[in-house]
């Protein structure tokens, strides 16, 4: 496992997505991380991403051609993900928050949008479903998005969800957050 915010991420993915999971990419960007779950959910297994971008779409599509995987891709916010499934159907919600590396950079999530976003993941999530999230802030993306989902999360019942937040002591600059959920039983 890489020790960094991706790394630790997918470890817990591969930890929790079960073959047969119902798992969502909620801001699919190169489609990395909609691979990853196509792996782990496996042929039984049903696996959405979304993004605002046509690039984003068109890459993550791309690559899993090359890897020969299926998902359902779509041009949708991740605000929007409640339309294409139905609550408490869900394993996992994965999220990616900022801007799309290499993309537009005017282009990045908001935290309008990525409060809803992960209120509506939360209400697809089955009991025992999990929520990964990477959040990236600074530079172009500033701090406000950041900010606001480390605060939300905070308000969260703890006798519904637990949730782990981690903050690397010792790396400079502004290290990715990764920010880990669980729906209890």
């Amino acid at each position: 496992m890489q020790l960094n915010t991706l790394g630790l991420v997918h470890e817990f993915l591969r930890q929790t997505v079960r073959p047969g999971a119902v798992c969502i990419d909620a801001t699919a960007g190169k489609g990395r991380d909609t691979a990853l779950l196509c792996r782990l959910a496996g042929e039984t297994g049903r696996v959405l991403a979304f993004d605002i971008q046509q690039e984003a779409v068109e890459q993550t599509k791309a690559l899993l051609e090359r890897e020969g995987l299926r998902a359902e891709v779509y041009l949708d916010s991740h605000a929007n993900m409640a339309r294409y499934v139905q609550p408490e159907a869900v394993d996992c919600v994965v999220f990616n928050f900022g801007r799309l590396p290499g993309g537009d950079p005017k282009i990045m999530t908001r935290s309008e949008s990525s409060l809803a976003a992960i209120d509506a993941g939360l209400s697809l999530l089955r009991p025992g479903g999990v929520m990964a999230i990477a959040l990236y802030y600074g530079g172009e993306n500033g701090y406000e998005e950041r900010d606001a989902v480390l605060a939300h999360l905070e308000t969260l019942d703890q006798n519904r969800f637990t949730v782990l937040s981690c903050r690397w002591a010792n790396r400079r600059g502004e290290p990715p957050i990764p920010v880990l959920v669980w729906k209890e039983h």
